[in-house]
């Protein structure tokens, strides 16, 4: 019972530093709350970590068959190229209607469902935690943590979940309890997407071009 305790700390653990960085999720799941309310912004993260459920177990079957072979990674990081350009795109588009709008920010009243499910589609474009969840898959068995059992996956799978969904409510408590900052960030929020997508697609394609040689 222990070792699972350990398990699931450490793994939950890696999730939510794994989120801290600005990216897509939390991101969005702050500008959600900004524009849309806190509890938007909590059903926009729980939708986003149900994919996170599914994106481990998908890790664990590629790092449990494929441990040493990078072709199903190498697949994932083309793909993010170009959904990432898209979003950049996207995202920039938006701005500028924003922008030549000049409309003041103020609290919608939106379908929560609405948030579910674009907490679902989001994280089911941003394919970059299964590489993640990989690593740290292949990292605990290398170290004795866990096995491919029944019961190592699900406490592996629960705490990246978990992990996942801590650090967006932190995202969403944070931005909707500073209402001096969430103005000025809901404002730039699009630009502050567009931009974090094109640093994505940047490093993502350095990450395809550049293979060091392994001596």
């Amino acid at each position: 019972m222990t070792d699972f305790i350990i398990l699931f700390f450490i793994t939950f653990s890696a999730a939510l530093l794994g989120v801290v960085p600005p990216g897509l999720i939390n991101i969005t799941a702050a500008k959600i709350s900004t524009q849309k309310g806190k509890m938007n912004g909590i059903i926009f993260a729980i939708g986003a970590s149900i994919v996170v459920f599914i994106q481990a177990i998908i890790a664990v079957m590629i790092s449990k068959y494929l441990y040493h072979n990078q072709q199903i990674i190498e697949v994932l990081e083309k793909a993010a190229v170009v959904i990432f350009g898209l979003l950049a795109i996207y995202f920039f588009i938006v701005a500028r209607k924003k922008t030549k709008k000049k409309k003041r920010i103020r609290m919608v009243k939106v379908s929560k469902k609405g948030s579910f499910f674009k907490g679902i589609f989001l994280a089911m474009l941003n394919v970059l935690p299964i590489p993640y969840f990989i690593g740290l898959n292949a990292l605990w068995r290398a170290s004795d943590l866990m096995e491919f059992t029944v019961v190592d996956i699900i406490t592996f799978v629960l705490g990246t979940g978990f992990g996942t969904f801590a650090m967006l409510y932190m995202y969403v408590f944070y931005f909707n309890k500073s209402q001096s900052k969430s103005g000025n960030f809901s404002k730039y929020s699009d630009h502050i997407l567009s931009g974090l997508m094109l640093v994505l697609v940047i490093v993502t394609l350095i990450r395809i071009f550049y293979k060091p040689d392994v001596v």
